[in-house]
């Protein structure tokens, strides 16, 4: 993990929410991104619901992907309209471009292979495959372990051995669809204040595989960000994980929240992630 912060005093500006944490039980917890055999839990893990402050990035400088473990970008792009999201050809054939452009300039990395997206919209019914709900547990999408295999899945044979012996990382690129986001925003912890220990492995399941994911335990040093009224125009850059080792963050965690001053008509919550592999 990058090095540690102390806490800094206090902001009256801050969000006081709850933030859905992992229990340690011992027990590994597991999780579906489909409808489970009947009698199996969609989610396993005791939840563990804290109520933290949660500062606004826009006041503090210095949060970036190598201190901090994520940063706001502008960006803005050609496909605006939900309807446009929910075509994937829309989404590989120019969505992906403008991702792919946006990290090779932003990063100074060689090559970007962006393997997934995922729509949520905070109104969607839990288990649709096509379109999920925001996640509300505090969770990083990529173990120290998993994040190789991962890559390994979506380089040509011939690169594996040499990209895996330089430096390479997963980035996930967070913009909201409409907009300002109102109901059900991203909080993000600031890598420096993440521990080994507060990371609990857990299973993704697939219809077709099972991949590894980190939930978390509570630590009272966690420091919480947001970018409060995020627009399309503006997209989260998250640092999933970071082969590097030399002091820089190589991950973060994330959740969805319930502001406290959201208005009760606030609109859903719509937005695009787009995972990728990048390689220097």
């Amino acid at each position: 993990m990058s090095a540690v912060i102390e806490p800094s005093s206090v902001d009256e500006t801050a969000v006081e929410a709850v933030v859905n944490y992992t229990r340690n039980t011992g027990v590994r917890p597991v999780n579906y991104t489909f409808d489970p055999p009947a009698g199996v839990p969609r989610s396993s893990g005791e939840i563990d619901a804290r109520t933290v402050l949660i500062h606004d990035a826009r006041t503090e400088r210095g949060l970036t992907l190598d201190t901090s473990g994520f940063e706001l970008v502008p960006h803005v792009s050609s496909v605006a309209a939900w309807a446009e999201f929910q075509k994937r050809e829309h989404v590989e054939q120019l969505y992906y471009a403008e991702v792919q452009a946006l990290l090779l300039r932003h990063t100074g990395a060689s090559k970007i292979v962006i393997f997934d997206y995922t729509l949520r919209d905070s109104t969607a019914t839990p288990g649709r495959a096509a379109l999920r709900e925001p996640v509300r547990r505090v969770h990083d999408d990529q173990t120290l372990d998993s994040a190789p295999r991962r890559a390994r899945r979506h380089l040509p044979p011939e690169e594996v051995t040499w990209r895996l012996e330089r430096r390479f990382a997963i980035l996930n690129v967070w913009r909201p669809i409409a907009g300002p986001v109102l109901q059900a925003p991203l909080a993000i912890c600031d890598a420096r204040t993440i521990a080994s220990s507060d990371l609990l492995p857990s299973d993704l399941v697939y219809p077709d595989w099972t991949g590894e994911t980190y939930a978390v335990a509570f630590n009272p040093r966690h420091r919480w960000y947001w970018f409060p009224r995020q627009t399309p125009s503006e997209v989260v850059l998250l640092k999933i994980y970071d082969s590097a080792t030399d002091g820089r963050a190589r991950l973060t965690a994330h959740t969805a929240f319930d502001d406290p001053a959201s208005p009760p008509d606030a609109p859903p919550r719509r937005s695009i992630e787009v995972r990728a592999l990048v390689f220097w």
